[in-house]
């Protein structure tokens, strides 16, 4: 039986996750309409890449794209171990 496990892996994050998460959901509404527009979608593949330059933010792969994001911005995504 395959079962999915909610977190908010990305709070305090530290180090890279796994590439088997996917986005559950979003849980700023302001900031899920960024990220939407974006191609972050509910549903996608996500993963830390790095941390960016002067800890700007982080470098994220979700689906086959990189995009970079502030902190705040990640810390908004909630995730499921796929």
């Amino acid at each position: 039986m395959n079962t999915l496990t909610t977190t908010t892996a990305f709070k305090g994050v530290v180090s890279s996750t796994p590439p088997n998460n996917i986005i559950s959901h979003f849980t700023n509404d302001q900031v899920a309409g960024k990220l939407m527009s974006m191609g972050v979608l509910p549903g996608s593949r996500i993963e830390l890449i790095r941390k960016a330059p002067l800890g700007g933010g982080w470098y994220v792969r979700v689906d086959r794209q990189i995009i970079a994001l502030r902190k705040e911005e990640l810390d908004c995504i909630v995730t499921q171990k796929w």
